[in-house]
């Protein structure tokens, strides 16, 4: 029987009468529901209109346009942000007078009067004066022109967009960025799991992630997997570098770079309150406070998330950030940030096996309620700018954190194994693969990372000749121990027991590396850039399978990476980009070096990145971007973590230089803004992306498959689905009510390499189907009660049934229907 069938099943019983839902499934709504939601986003942008509006120019002293300028009218919900020329258009206004606030990072804010006259448009200039901003590594950034600096595709997330979406997972925010596939494991977004470009996205693991600049996985070189996961919900954006610019950051640059933005100190005073409740106990809560006074600042945030039977997790997290400022001369500024994280949940690797879903009875069942996640973070960093000329700054940044990751997961078996004793069982005994043997025994894997680093970066303006140069040069030394445990213990004491194993994994790595814009005319630009990767490691291990020994082994790599972008302005708003860079991400410590202390003799994994693609804005309301892209990996590592689907136990077999494979495709983006629909104060906005990839097996390689060898060249990658579509459908009135809908449609795709349609009884393999998801918002800001607003939202409005993984051990089912309902104040 196949899932469409059970999904009806869950919905109602054999011999009632046909219901509403019963006949939208009957006729298929997603082959009606797909096209008229295209039609009814594509259709408002007919009726584009400008009536009465503000038309304008931001710029700095120098006369150089600020692209992405917040401008509001004061005392309203009307704003819109300037575009890479410094323009904007604000429409959907009344007649009269009004008050511009304009403000942007690193300048200081300014206020202008216009005089809206009916049937006219309003024309106003704004030069805004520099101040200093606070010191940190951006990967698009804020100064005039930042996409054109960026060489390949980029995006950025704004704290407005973050705002609108009032997300339960953070991966809602990611996926309306192209070319990028968010997987949910828990269903809250506590544990990345992205993937870009067809990549595997198990623990973003291909993605280098960051969080102002500093990196934050577990150890960025030997174990770069994303246990840890900054929280969405106390940022104020989110950076996206997928081309060539990639290479100047490191180590991972295959995939693409994310870097998470926490909000800056501001200027003046200023409070926020962040309340957003929903079923099953979910709460999030956020109050932060920030100022500047004289030549000092600072911002502090604290976050409280909790929920009881979301889904299937039970969790509770406390965040804690600060950051501040202090100028300390003419040309010095020196930033400072802190940060404790601690997070405590029932997260379990296990899921459902493939007869358990199909019964529909078991979807987020606690199947191992007694496994537990404790987390724990604690980072420090500083930053210090020296300003030598306006075009010459050194920029000196250290960092340090630790993370322990501690996890006691209950054994189990998916079918019974003679001479065990189990303590109990979940599912259907009597139908193979229906159900799961626990038994009386938990692995306690007790995991502490250390990390530390230092990176010097000059950024320097300067013309040799007719040509502008834009250099950042720089170098960075970090360093990495991860020390680990597994103690076998009991479900009544799972954190007490037997140690199994006891190993220390260090790493030490040195990378340099250069890149130059080179501005040959105004409208043409090339980038080229290299960065080199040195990496030393070893393993330590001095208890395997309850023996105590002394095995230590160490080895090295050594690699060049090469990249190249280029920029062509064809006109005002209008760009063509391309560029070339090379691929690599160091094997993981744990792989590269076996647990009897031989080297496994990995390769990095390595690629050739190639993109090309336009932005276009066609005027004031229409943006569109596209770009093809193509991936070409010489060799993919295949990891035995157990995260990924392998053993996860010394001595696994299966662990290969897996070979060559290649991804290509296509993204776009659509914007289209300022729409007035059926009235004049009826403003409507568009925003879609579409991707397409094909990522497969390029060459020979054979895996094991019922004791037999299988070539599985041409097949899919595992979890690379050809087509990801997102599209989102806001209004707005200038009463200060917002509303929103956003569909998100996932393809078909593989959960093995083996492409197998059918489900494995265990789960872990299979097909996992198509699924499209509605989500539905609205937002009304309190009259006379500047900052305050209400909203509700509600995740899955119809209710949809989907597998969204198959991994680690077993089906994971999408969140049901989840309505959340929030307050927003900022004074």
């Amino acid at each position: 029987m196949n899932t469409r069938i059970y999904l009806e099943n869950r919905k109602s019983n054999p011999g009632d009468n046909l219901n509403l839902y019963q006949f939208m499934k009957a006729i298929n709504i997603k082959r009606i529901l797909i096209p008229a939601i295209i039609i009814l986003m594509l259709l408002p942008a007919a009726l584009i209109a400008r009536q009465i509006a503000i038309e304008g120019r931001v710029v700095n002293e120098k006369g150089e346009p600020l692209s992405g300028t917040n401008i509001m009218i004061a005392q309203t919900t009307i704003g819109t942000i300037s575009d890479q020329f410094g323009k904007f258009y604000l429409a959907g206004i009344s007649s009269g007078t009004h008050r511009l606030v304009i403000s942007y990072v690193g300048y200081e804010k300014a206020e202008r009067e216009v005089e809206v006259v009916p049937g006219e448009i309003s024309m106003v200039d704004v030069v805004l004066s520099k101040t200093f901003d606070m010191p940190q590594i951006e990967l698009i950034g804020a100064s005039p022109g930042r996409f054109e600096r960026v060489p390949g595709s980029a995006s950025l997330i704004t704290s407005s967009d973050i705002r609108e979406v009032s997300a339960v997972s953070s991966n809602e925010i990611f996926r309306r960025i192209s070319g990028v596939h968010a997987v949910e494991e828990e269903g809250l977004g506590l544990r990345a799991n992205i993937g870009i470009r067809g990549l595997d996205p198990d623990k973003s693991r291909t993605v280098l992630v960051l969080e102002d600049g500093i990196p934050v996985a577990l150890a960025p070189y030997g174990e770069p997997e994303m246990y840890y996961t900054p929280s969405m919900d106390r940022m104020a954006g989110v950076e996206v570098v997928k081309g060539s610019g990639s290479i100047i950051f490191g180590p991972q640059t295959f995939g693409g770079v994310i870097n998470y933005l926490t909000a800056n100190p501001p200027a003046t005073p200023t409070t926020s309150l962040h309340l957003r409740g929903g079923q099953h106990g979910f709460f999030v809560g956020r109050i932060g406070y920030g100022t500047t006074v004289g030549n000092a600042g600072f911002q502090v945030n604290y976050l409280r998330k909790q929920g009881n039977n979301v889904g299937i997790l039970d969790f509770s997290l406390n965040d804690l950030t600060a950051k501040f400022k202090l100028i300390s001369g003419d040309r010095s500024v020196l930033g400072l940030k802190l940060g404790v994280y601690d997070e405590n949940s029932n997260s379990t690797y296990i899921g459902l096996t493939q007869a358990m879903f199909d019964s529909g009875r078991f979807d987020f069942t606690h199947l191992a309620p007694d496994d537990q996640l404790s987390i724990r973070r604690y980072s420090l960093s500083a930053t210090h700018d020296v300003f030598f000329s306006d075009n010459l700054r050194l920029r000196t940044t250290a960092y340090g954190y630790t993370t322990s990751r501690n996890w006691s997961r209950q054994d189990f078996d998916n079918s019974p194994v003679a001479g065990r004793e189990y303590i109990r069982t979940v599912g259907n005994t009597s139908q193979a693969g229906g159900a799961i043997w626990f038994r009386n025994q938990t692995g306690n894997r007790n995991r502490q990372f250390e990390v530390g680093g230092i990176e010097p970066r000059l950024t320097a303006n300067f013309e040799i000749g007719s040509t502008r140069n834009e250099l950042d040069t720089g170098v960075r030394y970090l360093y990495e121990r991860a020390f680990e445990q597994r103690i076998n213990g009991q479900v009544i004491s799972p954190t007490t027991g037997s140690l199994r194993d006891d190993e220390i994994r260090t790493g030490h790595a040195i990378s340099g590396y250069v890149q130059n814009k080179i501005g040959f005319t105004d409208r043409f630009s090339v980038t080229p850039g290299v960065r080199i990767e040195s990496f030393s490691y070893s393993r330590e291990i001095l208890r395997l399978n309850f023996v105590d020994v002394d095995i230590t082994s160490e080895d090295y790599l050594l690699e060049v990476i090469p990249g190249a972008g280029f920029s062509y302005v064809l006109g005002e708003g209008s760009s063509f980009f391309g560029g070339i860079h090379r691929g690599f991400g160091p094997p993981r410590v744990k792989d590269a070096i076996s647990s009897t202390g031989q080297s496994e003799e990995l390769d990095a994994e390595k690629s050739w990145n190639f993109e090309l693609g336009t932005r276009s804005r066609l005027n004031s309301n229409v943006s569109l971007e596209l770009t093809a892209f193509w991936l070409d990996f010489s060799n993919q590592v295949i990891p035995v973590s157990e995260s990924s689907g392998g053993q996860g136990v010394p001595g696994a077999t299966g662990l290969t230089n897996g070979g060559s494979t290649r991804h290509y495709g296509i993204e776009s983006g659509l914007i289209l803004d300022n729409m007035n629909l059926l009235a004049d104060n009826l403003r409507a906005r568009f925003q879609g992306t579409f991707t397409w990839t094909n990522a497969t097996f390029s060459e020979d390689r054979f895996v094991m498959s019922g004791g037999e060898s299988v070539n599985v060249k041409g097949n899919m990658l595992p979890y690379a689905p050809k087509y990801l579509v997102n599209g989102v459908l806001d209004f707005f009135l200038p009463s200060g009510i917002e509303a929103g809908l956003t569909a998100t449609y996932i393809a078909e795709q593989y959960g093995d390499v083996l492409n197998l349609g059918d489900g494995s009884l265990n789960g872990r393999q299979g097909t996992l189907d198509s699924y499209l998801v509605l989500d539905a918002r609205a937002l009304v800001r309190i009259p006379r009660v500047t900052g305050l607003s209400l909203s509700v939202a509600v995740k899955n409005l119809l209710d949809e049934r989907y597998i969204v993984s198959r991994r680690p051990q077993g089906i994971r089912v999408g969140l049901p229907r989840f309505i959340t309902v929030g307050l927003d104040f900022s004074f």
